[in-house]
């Protein structure tokens, strides 16, 4: 027999079980009701606030809405003040690398070189799609203003990346702890650059004698300019080396930064002249041979249209002439008869200059190319890369004053430089002419760094030169645009 008395509730157990009912219930209504009233007086609290702020008549009662859209002007002009600021922030920190590399090993100025080489390819990004923005494209203007964002983006980024780099750069130079190795080097580099620049002033001469006016427009001047640059360095490196004698690194390094950015400049003023000596004679040289390679690339496209003898109505003998219609290309060769005559006749008239000359001459047989005459694209090369290099030695020299739309056409031809040399060679030109247009747009001197290391031209350098330096700007030092200004020139 079994019993269940463990298991039977006894008359004791419903009345537990009603008590333990009766406090869980409980237990559970009072929070509830404590949650309700909390979110009571919440709702009461959140109805009180907004209805006083939107009947409230004071500015600061007014919530905040989202912040304005910057219009599609505002966004063009940050553009271009941010591409001038990144190119100014790199040609800067090249001119100074190129000091400090002789005063230390390459192994401890790889970093820096990296940091360079990394704000050139954003700032070359950047100028692209300036470029395209100049263009027309984007066309819609959501994707304009998105291309116009990214252009100043990518200027951030390039000055982020030398900004990164300042304070390592300052440590591995050691102006700040003495002057006296850098400044051996300035010293070295400005003697040179002396002698440079009385034989460069002979050699102008020589080329305005052999040559018309034209064929040197692009380095008139450079000889004085470059002068002034140097009586400039002069007194800084006189300046820095007091500073140091004194016991004073931190203005001896703000006037020896000084000096090398006027001895740079002047470095690219005299490297002009003889660049353009060098390239009339190459291109006086590759004159007669251009005039035989374009008659060969007509005689391709006559033979072509059937003008050789026994050859009337010959079709498809030469598949890289263009296809376009034949009294357009009849046309074409007619302007390029003329062309090579008028070549051949300022050859045996007198002074010339050759390296218009081979630009006429490519420019006129481009439209007919056979593909004959291998000597045209060494011409066209010839050409584009000499106009190239006046327009960076301008724009290098002349910053302070040229603005963004001149720098993005030389970024352009130099970007395409040896893929298509004939757009290169115009882009190039446009550059030089617009950078001139802004220089004498340029009328009073301008304040800040690139206008401290030898401004835009002779005005702005001479009022550089006969005022009181401190008041135009700090000179600007390797870095982006937090840190470029960081030195100053004040002597003790």
């Amino acid at each position: 027999m079994t019993t269940d008395t463990g298991t039977r509730p006894g008359p004791g157990a419903s009345a537990a079980v009603r008590q333990e009912d009766g406090t869980h219930t409980a237990d559970l209504v009072l929070p509830l009701i404590a949650a309700l009233a909390a979110v009571a007086v919440a709702a009461y609290g959140y109805t009180r606030r907004t209805r006083r702020a939107r009947t409230r008549t004071t500015p600061g009662g007014v919530l905040p809405g989202p912040p304005p859209v910057p219009s599609l002007e505002t966004l063009d002009r940050q553009s271009r003040l941010a591409l001038v600021e990144a190119d100014d922030c790199v040609r800067t920190s090249r001119e100074e690398l190129a000091f400090a590399e002789a005063g230390f090993p390459a192994a401890d100025g790889e970093p820096f070189v990296r940091a360079l080489r990394a704000a050139g390819a954003e700032l070359s990004a950047a100028f692209r799609m300036r470029q395209r923005c100049d263009e027309g494209v984007p066309r819609e203007e959501s994707a304009r203003r998105q291309a116009l964002a990214g252009i100043v983006g990518r200027c951030a980024e390039a000055g982020r990346r030398l900004d990164a780099e300042a304070a390592g750069f300052d440590v591995a130079r050691g102006l700040e702890q003495g002057a006296g190795t850098a400044l051996e080097v300035a010293e070295g580099r400005f003697r040179e650059l002396t002698g440079r620049t009385a034989a460069a002033e002979t050699a102008l001469a020589e080329l305005a004698e052999r040559y018309p006016p034209g064929a040197t427009d692009a380095v008139v001047g450079n000889v004085e300019q470059a002068k002034d640059r140097l009586v400039f360095a002069t007194a800084r490196l006189n300046e820095a080396r007091r500073a140091a004698d004194s016991g004073a690194p931190g203005p001896a390094a703000g006037r020896l930064r000084a000096a090398e950015g006027a001895i740079a400049q002047a470095g690219v003023l005299v490297d002009g002249v003889e660049r353009l000596a060098r390239e009339l004679t190459t291109a006086a040289g590759t004159v007669p041979a251009a005039l035989t390679g374009a008659e060969a690339e007509i005689a391709g496209v006559r033979e072509w249209l059937g003008r050789e003898p026994g050859g009337e109505g010959r079709q498809g003998s030469s598949p890289a002439v263009p296809e376009v219609p034949v009294g357009e290309l009849r046309a074409r060769l007619a302007h390029a008869d003329t062309v090579l005559a008028s070549v051949r006749e300022e050859r045996t008239a007198g002074p010339y200059d050759p390296l218009d000359a081979l630009r006429r001459i490519v420019r006129a047989v481009a439209p007919l190319t056979t593909g004959r005459a291998g000597v045209l694209p060494a011409a066209a090369a010839l050409v584009a890369h000499s106009a190239t290099a006046v327009a960076d030695g301008f724009v290098t020299t002349h910053r302070a004053a040229v603005g963004a739309t001149a720098r993005t056409r030389l970024a352009a031809a130099e970007d395409i430089l040896d893929d298509d040399p004939l757009a290169a060679d115009a882009f190039a030109r446009e550059a030089r002419d617009l950078a001139e247009r802004d220089v004498r747009a340029h009328g009073t001197p301008q304040t800040g760094p690139d206008a401290y290391e030898a401004g835009a031209g002779g005005a702005v350098l001479g009022g550089i030169l006969l005022g009181d330096d401190r008041a135009v700007g700090p000179p600007a030092s390797f870095g982006g645009p937090r840190t470029r200004a960081r030195r100053t020139t004040n002597a003790p």
